[in-house]
């Protein structure tokens, strides 16, 4: 058998330069196509800092003489390390994704190929293929809403991707404050159930101590409905705020980065196409 060497290759290659150039300026074509004519994506972020859970020292002393009280009346003397898990958690759920699209009647903006705006109504004939909540949580989830956290600083990155600037903002801040408002109404909640129930356990008990130990927690609960009515950063603290994303710089597609590839899948698809051509017919065949 022929040993087949680079001269060998190199001849082949030479010999089909034409396929080779065709195919590699086809790639470029092909991602000039995709750059141009696919809709850019833009990106909004907005950096977040979880808010730290207010000083606990004299509940947490409570704690294991009237932890159980504590317990029962629903306020927690632990720390606060829950609440931020809680608060990312939630800024990561579908309860305020889904929420979030009601609220802002999001369904014919993200599914708006589908919607006649004019009439007012979708223009899809058939029921079952009218998008609905669940299809406009799969799509917010999978491809606009991501959600990182950092956990050498603990910092939260909320980045919303759309096609259209402004709206990539204002969802981004939309969504923060939804965080917010939600953490503080279930706070404002729970802390109007526990002063209910401390306060009718004051009416039932005479002992000194247990009374000066509901005082306390009535006092924290007390706090917390403070806090929750007055501080609108309730769950995160904004450290840098969603701008509107230059529209000259979309995530997608980015042409400077897909031209090169085009070019470079092109070329390489060409001088495979030659090898095999080559090798079919014999690398010395052709040389010949």
């Amino acid at each position: 058998m022929d040993e087949i060497s680079l001269r060998d290759v190199w001849k082949a290659l030479v010999r089909r330069r034409a396929l080779i150039a065709a195919t590699a300026i086809a790639g470029l074509l092909v991602a000039a196509g995709v750059s141009f004519l696919t809709r850019p994506v833009y990106r909004a972020e907005v950096l977040l800092a979880p808010v730290e859970a207010e000083s606990r020292g004299a509940l947490s002393a409570l704690a294991g003489q009237f932890g159980g009280l504590a317990a029962l009346a629903g306020v927690d003397l632990g720390a606060g390390g829950d609440q931020k898990d809680e608060a990312v958690a939630l800024l990561r759920s579908r309860t305020l994704a889904m929420r979030f699209i009601e609220e802002q009647e999001l369904l014919p903006v993200l599914f708006a190929e589908d919607w006649d705006a004019a009439a007012g109504a979708w223009k899809l004939q058939d029921p079952d293929h009218v998008p609905n909540a669940w299809d406009a949580y799969r799509l917010f989830d999978e491809e606009i809403r991501s959600v990182e956290e950092n956990p050498r600083t603990g910092l939260v990155t909320l980045a919303i991707e759309w096609t259209e600037p402004e709206r990539a903002r204002a969802w981004a801040d939309g969504l923060v404050a939804q965080v917010n408002a939600e953490t503080r109404a279930r706070a404002t909640r729970e802390a109007e159930r526990s002063l209910a129930y401390l306060n009718a356990q004051l009416q039932k008990t005479e002992l000194v101590e247990l009374r000066q130990a509901i005082f306390t927690l009535v006092e924290s609960q007390t706090k917390q409905m403070m806090l929750a009515n007055v501080r609108e950063d309730y769950a995160f603290k904004v450290i840098d705020p969603a701008v509107v994303p230059d529209p000259d710089e979309p995530v997608r597609p980015r042409p400077l980065y897909l031209l090169p590839l085009g070019l470079a899948a092109g070329l390489l698809f060409g001088v495979l196409i030659a090898l095999l051509a080559g090798a079919g017919t014999g690398f010395r065949a052709g040389a010949r």
